[in-house]
């Protein structure tokens, strides 16, 4: 069946920034002297506030929760917003695939304000048909709502005729939630065996890689 809509997320697969979030959630933390492994705060990188504090402080209230998130936000902003860089040929993988009269949606955990800084960022506002982030939903991956609220912005398409592009397992759990596929890329430095383990249908090492193959991949075909 061919693929009408393709749903991108964007930090770790169009946006090189999981390394700069894995700094702001270790800074906020530290704010309350508590801290991890880098390693750690990075396998739970793709998740949102919501979703990550608990499964690192599980014993957190909802407020403590709120000031975590808030505090990472504000250091993200702060340090590393207006120094994150698109991965190579990003913009180019978006366009190629509006080009093909394929709907071009930003399904993201990040918030509202991030989203719309990346999208100047990827030069991508004439190109997207929708988008969503963590403002739009009640949880954020790998919770379904992101995507299933990205389904909900294009009537007539089906979830079989979509395609999820992300660089982690949370990406791709969240997908399968909603009944649809999902490409994995490497750049967001998650193992093959994550990511085929959360059943992605194929994975590339990065955007530019993806859209090199684009005609036989899960995409285009």
């Amino acid at each position: 069946m061919q693929i009408k809509a393709i749903f991108f997320d964007i930090d770790g697969t169009l946006v090189d920034t999981n390394d700069m979030h894995v700094l702001a959630w270790e800074e906020a933390f530290a704010g309350i002297d508590a801290s991890f492994d880098r390693q750690v705060i990075h396998d739970q990188i793709g998740k949102g506030t919501d979703m990550l504090v608990p499964t690192l402080l599980p014993d957190a209230d909802e407020d403590q929760q709120e000031a975590l998130g808030e505090a990472h936000g504000a250091v993200f902003k702060a340090k590393y917003l207006e120094t994150a860089k698109p991965f190579a040929r990003a913009h180019d993988l978006l366009a190629h695939a509006h080009g093909l009269g394929q709907s071009v949606v930003l399904a993201s955990s990040a918030s509202g304000p991030e989203l719309d800084h990346y999208i100047d960022l990827l030069d991508a506002r004439d190109l997207i048909a929708a988008t969503t982030s963590s403002d739009d939903v009640e949880k954020t991956k790998p919770a379904p709502d992101i995507f299933a609220t990205a389904l909900k912005k294009l009537p007539g398409v089906d979830p079989s005729e979509v395609i999820v592009v992300g660089d982690t397992p949370y990406d791709i759990e969240a997908a399968a939630k909603c009944g649809v596929a999902a490409v994995a890329v490497r750049s967001g430095k998650f193992d093959d065996e994550q990511l085929e383990a959360a059943g992605a249908v194929a994975i590339y090492d990065d955007v530019a890689a993806l859209l090199a193959g684009y005609a036989t991949s899960p995409l285009g075909r």
